[in-house]
């Protein structure tokens, strides 16, 4: 399993008017990814030992294995949101697909090949399939109802209270100092409202034009 996570380095919260704010952070250091992968070790280990998927003791074999027990978590990629090529090209190699059409190729009606840039556990850089074999393959990259393939999670999740508020940053100029910052989404959002009071959780401003992404402080990888 592979996965990609683009990540807001910095932190929003809520004040005590209900309006977020922004809280610079530091950069992770080797510590916490290192706490982060082995708790996604465990968790998923776990995970699999209760769905009857691991054994018990396969599964604690595979704990104490060495060099993270087979997972691995990068996080060395870090882009400022005002380099808008390079973030661009990091969302798209994220979002890109299982393979690639044009790396496909028809010998007959009853053989496809595909060609890999990185060679396979027999060193071979071909795979050959039929067609059948290859609408199986398709069919096991199709997530099940309501599990979506790219997920929005804090702040960004789609029923986040805060969201409204923090997509309104968009509009907020380069450089601009925290404080004016808050202010700025104090303006172009409403705060956030609890149930019943008539409040709302903003939203973005009238002018698409103003908007400039959010500052998007690194990527990370996680091999399973």
């Amino acid at each position: 399993m592979h996965c990609h996570c683009l990540i807001i380095e910095d932190v929003f919260a809520a004040d005590t008017s209900g309006t977020a704010t922004f809280h610079e952070s530091r950069a992770p250091d080797q510590k916490l990814l290192d706490e982060v992968q082995a708790k996604v070790h465990w968790r998923l280990l776990r995970a699999l030992t209760r769905r009857g998927v691991l054994e018990l003791e396969d599964a604690e074999t595979m704990a104490n294995w060495e060099h993270g027990g087979g997972f691995s978590l990068d996080a060395s990629v870090r882009v400022d949101g005002a380099d808008r090529p390079r973030l661009e090209r990091l969302l798209r190699y994220c979002a890109r697909p299982a393979f690639a059409l044009e790396r496909w190729r028809e010998i007959d009606a009853e053989h496809l090949v595909y060609e890999s840039i990185k060679p396979g556990p027999g060193g071979s850089v071909s795979l050959m399939l039929t067609p059948l074999e290859l609408i199986g393959r398709l069919a096991a990259l199709i997530p099940p109802p309501r599990r979506h393939r790219h997920r929005y999670y804090g702040v960004l999740a789609p029923n986040a209270p805060l969201r409204g508020q923090v997509t309104a940053l968009a509009g907020v100029p380069d450089g601009t100092p925290a404080a004016a910052a808050t202010e700025s989404i104090a303006a172009t959002a409403a705060p956030v409202g609890r149930p019943g009071d008539g409040g709302s959780t903003g939203g973005r401003g009238s002018d698409p034009q103003s908007h400039r992404p959010l500052r998007l402080g690194g990527a990370a990888r996680a091999d399973l």
